[in-house]
């Protein structure tokens, strides 16, 4: 009897050591939500802290990078638990609210999680450093076209940004022209922050507005201005955050005070 109580006890013990590694398995993410939008968003903090953010907050997150405005398309019907914006969601509600009326926007919060400085990249072979932020909307407007007007050289001025709701073009749009839209012949769409920085490298007269971090990762000159211009990285959700959204903001903030 011995024997098969010492038996019975080792198999309990087994069976509870397994049970416990499953109860254990199953809360290292307690659950997976789906977080759709800004391409900037996902290069400047989850490419090197998606480990950190889904260890700290418990939950498991699907990335999708698509820009802002898709991302809170999705957001809005039903296919992404939070979407990941890179300029003010007034600014992106105005943008989207054109094409798209009568939504629930009045139910969207923005929970900002870092900064980062917009840059104006240029060609390396063009000399010019400086300019004014009056200049540079005077360009963007088409009102300036040409690098010698800004004392560079006599060629003409191409304006990169990224087209289909990225957030850089949104910021500059909303906050350096106040809501008016960059026109004129010289402008260039790309759809992807790559690609612009790709035709600034291979368009000696190209002036490309792109996060930070890639025209430095590629040496490419900035032309300054008297002040900076910066995206705001920000979560949305449709209404309060749930727990695990409540989370995941508290983690990637705190991942976000390694990135600055």
């Amino acid at each position: 009897m011995g024997d098969q109580q010492n038996r019975i006890r080792n198999s309990l013990l087994i069976a509870l050591a397994i049970l416990a590694i499953n109860v254990a398995t199953n809360q290292v993410f307690a659950e997976t939500l789906i977080i759709q939008g800004s391409t900037t968003f996902v290069r400047r903090l989850f490419d090197t802290h998606k480990g950190t953010i889904e260890a700290d907050s418990k939950h498991e997150l699907t990335l999708i990078p698509n820009k802002s405005l898709p991302g809170l398309i999705a957001l809005m019907e039903g296919r992404a638990h939070m979407a990941m914006i890179s300029a003010s969601l007034k600014s992106e509600i105005e943008a989207l609210h054109k094409s798209m009326p009568g939504l629930a926007y009045d139910r969207l919060q923005a929970h900002e999680i870092l900064s980062t400085r917009i840059a104006f990249g240029l060609h390396p072979s063009n000399r010019v450093r400086k300019a004014s932020l009056s200049q540079i909307k005077q360009v963007l407007l088409g009102e300036i076209t040409n690098w010698a007007t800004l004392g560079g050289a006599d060629l003409p001025i191409r304006v990169v940004l990224v087209g289909g709701g990225g957030g850089v073009t949104t910021v500059i749009e909303s906050d350096l022209l106040n809501g008016r839209r960059v026109q004129g012949a010289h402008v260039i769409y790309v759809k992807t922050p790559v690609q612009l920085i790709q035709v600034i490298e291979q368009e000696p007269g190209a002036i490309g507005f792109a996060q930070l971090a890639l025209t430095k990762q590629k040496e490419l000159p900035e032309l300054t201005t008297e002040r900076p211009l910066e995206q705001i990285l920000s979560f949305v959700t449709l209404g309060d955050p749930t727990q695990p959204m409540a989370d995941v903001i508290r983690a990637a903030r705190r991942a976000a005070e390694k990135v600055m």
